[in-house]
């Protein structure tokens, strides 16, 4: 892989992560573009690479939250810190049971099926657009809402569905407090993105080479910038009712993607 292409797909990575147009989706529709297929072909390493810079940014920007998280677990004291961790791991479950029992299903799925990813899109346009017109409200994550949350990002497993999209309009159509919407979604993801990555390292199935090194560099820092910087917009646009505008995007996107593929 180039420089320049885990540049763009490095940025692509870091806006998509957190701003709800699918990342999965658009880093397919990045490859189809330029014709390549540098990232099948090194594949798990990079995808592996920007992952773990689009979880750092979380973590930098949700630093405090984080602390919160660890503190109630590591007390175990019925306080708000452990609820709060309790609800994290609720809405972590339907996707890791998922990701374990459908994970060769799931692959196939990531294989230049440009038409599954515009129809996606679309869909994901659709959700973004129901939860923009949604009626504002200030209710917390309870524990059925977390797992609720947790299912749509199970779904959003598929390319061209939107992960952040997907729970922020799941939490917003419950009921749920925009801004706090937003912050359960960002957060909910770093510990399987830290669990798949774990079980990809420990399964072997990461193959590096020293020529590698620059553009793994490069799609890491491109991934990281990209990463802090939408974190930190979406949390505004979210709080702002803004989605309309992503889901306009979507289904242009999704509409283009499905006409490019017959």
């Amino acid at each position: 892989m180039g420089i320049v292409e885990a540049l763009i797909l490095g940025i692509i990575q870091g806006l998509t992560e957190f701003l709800p147009v699918s990342s999965s989706g658009h880093l397919e529709l990045a490859k189809w573009i330029m014709g390549s297929n540098a990232v099948s072909e090194e594949g798990l390493l990079f995808t592996v690479t920007v992952h773990a810079a689009t979880a750092l940014a979380t973590l930098v920007v949700f630093r405090k939250e984080v602390a919160d998280i660890f503190k109630g677990l590591l007390q175990f004291k019925w306080n708000a810190e452990l609820i709060f961790s309790l609800k994290i791991i609720l809405s972590m479950v339907p996707a890791a049971v998922v990701g374990v029992l459908f994970n060769d299903e799931i692959e196939s799925l990531f294989d230049g099926q440009i038409l599954l990813v515009g129809a996606m899109l679309v869909v994901t346009g659709a959700l973004l657009f129901l939860a923009d017109k949604a009626t504002s409200s200030e209710n917390p994550v309870g524990y059925l809402s977390a797992l609720l949350i947790g299912i749509s990002q199970a779904i959003a497993i598929m390319p061209g569905i939107s992960r952040s999209g997907a729970t922020i309009s799941t939490a917003v159509l419950l009921g749920i407090d925009r801004e706090k919407a937003a912050r359960f979604s960002f957060l909910m993801v770093v510990p399987l993105i830290l669990g798949k990555m774990t079980k990809d390292i420990l399964d072997g199935e990461i193959a590096f080479s020293g020529d590698q090194s620059i553009s793994l560099i490069v799609g890491f820092v491109a991934a990281f910038v990209a990463g802090l910087f939408a974190c930190k917009w979406m949390i505004a646009l979210v709080k702002k009712s803004q989605l309309k505008y992503f889901a306009f995007y979507c289904f242009v996107a999704g509409t283009l993607s499905i006409l490019a593929s017959l």
